[in-house]
């Protein structure tokens, strides 16, 4: 089973991001001298540079929302945790990066979506198919962890 330390510590395994910035312009005309204009500083572009395990999250993020909505459509009183969890893995790992956000908000959605496409009621295959997932996805957690966590 993922718990949140886990995926804190998986969000905490995130490379250091560079930024570009803007430098101050001058304006010269013919007929007036140089002088130098208060200029608006330039919007910090983030460079997107994948990490060696952005297939793993966003593999990951799917497993999330397959288990999200498996729990619930499962389990009597209905829970957050898992949505809560993505959720901060995306706040922690994507930070600036647009783009990668983007990519794990669509795998966990996706992942959500193929299961409310086929399960509208909890069956003993869903069930299954849970469990099967929450298995994957702490072996995943616990790999990426292992491999690339500080």
């Amino acid at each position: 089973m993922i718990t949140a330390p886990i995926l804190a510590r998986l969000a905490l395994a995130g490379f250091a991001l560079t930024a570009a910035t803007g430098a101050a312009a001058q304006k010269t005309t013919s007929n007036e001298p140089a002088t130098t204009e208060a200029a608006t500083p330039a919007p910090v572009v983030v460079e997107e540079k994948p990490t060696p395990y952005d297939q793993r999250l966003i593999r990951l993020s799917e497993i999330l929302g397959s288990v999200h909505y498996l729990r619930n459509l499962c389990v009597k009183e209905p829970e957050d945790v898992w949505r809560r969890s993505m959720q901060e893995l995306i706040d922690k790992e994507t930070a600036d990066e647009v783009k990668r956000r983007e990519r794990m908000t669509a795998a966990f959605n996706r992942g959500y979506r193929t299961f409310a496409s086929v399960y509208t009621t909890c069956t003993g295959p869903a069930i299954v198919a849970e469990q099967r997932y929450r298995a994957e996805g702490a072996t995943l957690a616990s790999e990426i962890v292992a491999r690339f966590g500080n």
